[in-house]
């Protein structure tokens, strides 16, 4: 199921079922989403994205940051990041997504893929230190690129292209019953970078 809409409905679900996708399109022109794009390439402290699997250490072509709230370290795949503290830009950046999202977010993780060759496979963002069920705000800027969603249980498939400067916002169980890609695809010779603004939790 290809959803890709002219018109954009604000308040439309994306989902069949179990969960919320909402898709926001361009929520600025292309010339700030370009100024964007140019801060983040070079401005952000961007790192390979490392994990442990089956005991072997991953380095990943993907570059990764992560900015949040005082402390509130991001634990994933037998790794854990330390928060930079937030930039002006990615303050105005996460402002707009909670103006849209109508939620107040308290960190963000960014991706950076140089071209089509990088990808993300399936997974759900369902870390311990995420608040359940709270909203994940997507930011893209750069390449458009295909979103890929995976219920679980039906293993039914819906697919978005996500243009630069736009907004997707998932919400509800989502993260519960629905596994999110990033395909790899030779047809993008540019660089992605996609901030997810997120709401986490201090586990004690």
């Amino acid at each position: 199921m290809n959803l890709f809409p002219e018109n954009i409905d604000l308040d439309k679900n994306y989902l069949p079922f179990d969960g919320v996708v909402n898709y926001y399109g361009k929520v600025m022109d292309i010339e700030k989403a370009s100024a964007y794009l140019s801060y983040l390439s070079s401005e952000i402290a961007w790192e390979h994205d490392e994990a442990h699997i089956f005991g072997k250490h991953i380095i990943t072509k993907r570059k990764v940051a992560w900015y949040a709230d005082g402390n509130y370290p991001y634990h994933y795949s037998n790794t854990t990041k330390v928060p930079l503290a937030w930039t002006p830009e990615l303050l105005a950046l996460k402002t707009l997504a909670e103006e849209k999202a109508g939620v107040s977010f308290n960190s963000c993780l960014l991706n950076l893929y140089h071209d089509g060759d990088e990808g993300m496979g399936w997974h759900r963002d369902d870390e311990k230190t995420l608040l359940r069920d709270s909203p994940i705000a997507s930011l893209s800027f750069g390449a458009e690129r295909r979103f890929d969603l995976r219920h679980i249980g039906t293993k039914e498939k819906v697919q978005l292209v996500l243009e630069t400067g736009s907004l997707l916002v998932m919400k509800g169980t989502t993260q519960t019953h629905w596994h999110h890609a990033l395909p790899k695809t030779k047809k993008v010779k540019i660089p992605r970078v996609n901030l997810t603004f997120r709401c986490m939790e201090v586990i004690g």
